[in-house]
């Protein structure tokens, strides 16, 4: 069999190369996120203490605001003191922010230095706490600018112009609509990270870019590849190298060399050959993994351990009878495994790209959509990592069935979404008696999916409300080992009654997926409808009295609290972490009962329990607080009226 000769070898390593190169150059094709119009600093900074009065607020933008852009300011109490506000002189930014746009197929950076500002008026400062600032419009590409920027203020309090009143107004019609329409363009925008400065906005899901382009699926395909060729380019290029030392014999004959002990090879007779070979070999597979790994894979720096294991075992290796083997490749199996490599790592590549482009969106444009058919057969739950997780001062973000700091639109409509369904076993059950909710959730490949994330301490909340928006539920069901959920259920009165899955599961490529479906079911009997209280700022539940501030506003994330006393005595009372928080906030819309789940700061802010809620649009809507206290858990209720 022919011995693979040095010119060839030299051409098997220039081909390893390309084929590394190609892989960074997959790996880096990622697309980045974009988002424009994004804000860039603020003055105040965003979570800045501000001890003297202050009559204004600067949000600068990388590009100027619409005319109908809307802003408001809301005091701790929940009372608005903003009075209008005005375009100001542009001002160089602390740091350039990097923005990406769509040319020929292909996303362009672009950098900007300048900030454009929409100057607030404050037309006082009733208390001292944190004051939030919220700002809608929409981008030149129809991209929907949302979002809160807060500040505490630690000074005296200031009074009102004579004759002042709280604004009330809601935002331009014209704006809103405009924003509603290029959501239902069927357009994937995908947020940007904030740049250093702004505001402390909602934590984005990882982009999923609408062409399908490589996503952390194709990331690891590649990576795997990678790390693969890494190991072989090491193997091979230290096997030319050694069989390079003797001639084309490929040996080290004893007499060549300095004899040791028992006709062996001595040490130091061995370093500058052998070892040094082997050392250059591990640098340059090393450097060729490494240069996969800064793309973005962990996978590579794998590879790269493993060319230099096999590289220095070679190394350190005894020589006995003083001979070093040559190389048995020969030309057809290095040319077989070269290109068997090469399909390999394309072919995962092409895999990835199908995979990433299954994907759908499922109620946000903003949010990915999990591709159907997660793979069954196992009870446990995953951990939703940092997705749900919230920092202290997380500023406004979603969770399942929440509205996204991009996008307005409710979830819990359908019983199909992102590519799961809601199977119910039963639809129907007696008034009045305790019977098991059963049901499944189906994925595309028709089987009971097993596999969900542990978002605030559950696999899934199962949430029940009355289609005139009473009967609410907060319930917690158990799976069997084959995907079926159960739970008992009472429901005192006749009529329609909606079921919503809150869940979270896992995609084929490690993301958490949200998602909320939402079924019908019924109670036979004579249905009377209640008619939905009036609005209230408070609200009675058990010994409690709840009182809610903060002013709602369509598609705005407007800031909302809870102060919780006891109704026979003074002073606040402190709620007890339930199911990982201060408490839990369900709204849902009168109509089409579209849903949205909020969750709070980690921490009380001024002693409430704080909220970010975008209410998706106008109309009437039921609030369910759900808190603890003394071990036992409450609901207080109230009504939302928008124009």
């Amino acid at each position: 069999m022919r011995r693979l000769p040095q010119s060839l070898g030299r051409l098997v390593a220039s081909l390893l190369a390309l084929a590394l190169a190609t892989a960074v150059t997959l790996l880096s094709s990622a697309q980045p996120a974009s988002a424009h119009g994004t804000l860039a600093m603020s003055t105040p900074e965003s979570g800045a203490t501000v001890q003297g009065p202050l009559t204004s607020v600067a949000l600068y933008f990388t590009e100027k605001v619409g005319a109908n852009a809307y802003f408001t300011v809301t005091a701790p109490n929940g009372v608005r003191v903003d009075n209008g506000w005005t375009y100001g002189e542009p001002k160089a930014l602390t740091k350039p922010v990097r923005e990406y746009f769509l040319v020929d197929g292909q996303f362009q950076p672009r950098e900007y230095t300048t900030g454009f500002p929409a100057v607030v008026s404050v037309a006082h400062l009733p208390a001292a706490g944190q004051y939030s600032v919220s700002y809608l419009s929409v981008a030149s590409d129809g991209d929907a600018v949302r979002g809160t920027m807060t500040f505490r203020y630690t000074g005296r309090a200031t009074t009102a112009p004579q004759g002042w009143q709280p604004p009330t107004q809601q935002p331009d019609p014209a704006l809103l609509a405009a924003i509603d329409q290029h959501a239902s363009t069927g357009q994937q925008p995908v947020a940007s990270a904030a740049p250093a400065g702004s505001p402390n906005t909602a934590q984005a899901a990882p982009a999923v870019p609408s062409d399908g382009r490589s996503g952390p699926g194709a990331l690891l395909w590649v990576g795997g590849a990678v790390a693969v060729l890494a190991a072989v380019a090491g193997f091979v290029v230290w096997r030319r190298r050694s069989s390079t030392v003797g001639g084309p014999s490929g040996r080290v004959r004893a007499s060549k060399a300095p004899a040791g002990r028992g006709g062996r090879v001595a040490p130091s007779a061995r370093k500058p050959v052998a070892r040094r070979s082997a050392a250059t070999a591990n640098r340059n597979a090393a450097t060729a993994a490494t240069g996969a790994a800064t793309a973005g894979t962990n996978a590579a720096t794998a590879g790269t351990n493993a060319a230099t294991a096999g590289g220095s075992r070679a190394a350190g290796g005894r020589q006995d009878n003083a001979v070093v083997s040559g190389s048995r490749l020969t030309n057809t199996h290095l040319a077989l495994l070269v290109g068997g490599l090469v399909v390999a790592l394309l072919a995962g590549f092409g895999l990835a790209r199908i995979g990433a482009g299954d994907a759908s969106p499922a109620g946000d444009g903003r949010r990915p959509a999990a591709a159907g058919g997660v793979p069954t057969g196992s009870g446990e739950a995953l951990s939703a990592g940092n997705g749900h997780d919230h920092a202290p001062g997380t500023g406004p973000h979603s969770h399942p069935g929440d509205v996204s700091a991009g996008e307005t639109l409710a979830t819990g409509t359908t019983v199909s979404a992102g590519g799961y369904t809601l199977q119910p076993l039963e639809r129907t059950q007696p008034p009045g008696v305790r019977a098991d909710y059963r049901f499944r959730i189906v994925g595309t490949d028709r089987q009971p999916a097993t596999r969900f994330a542990v978002v605030h301490e559950k696999p899934l909340h199962l949430i029940v409300v009355g289609r005139d928006l009473g009967g609410y539920q907060h319930l917690h069901p158990t799976m069997a080992p084959d995907g079926t959920w159960s739970v008992p259920l009472t429901l005192a009165r006749s009529g329609g009654y909606r079921v919503f899955a809150d869940f979270s599961v896992s995609s084929p490529d490690g993301r958490q997926v949200p998602l909320v479906l939402g079924v019908d079911h019924h109670v036979p009997g004579a249905y009377a409808p209640a008619a939905l209280p009036p609005a209230q700022a408070q609200a009675t539940a058990g010994p409690f009295t709840v009182s809610m501030t903060g002013t709602p506003t369509a598609g705005v994330t407007a800031p909302v609290r809870f102060q919780l006393t006891r109704t026979d005595a003074a002073g606040p009372v402190q709620p007890q972490r339930y199911l990982g928080a201060y408490g839990h906030l369900v709204v849902v819309r009168e109509g089409d009962l579209g849903y949205v789940h909020v969750h709070p700061e980690q921490e009380l802010v001024d002693g409430a329990v704080a909220f970010w809620l975008t209410v998706p649009s106008s109309g009437r809507y039921r609030a369910f607080f759900d808190f603890q206290v003394d071990g036992k858990v409450q609901t207080a209720e109230y009504t939302i009226n928008l124009p």
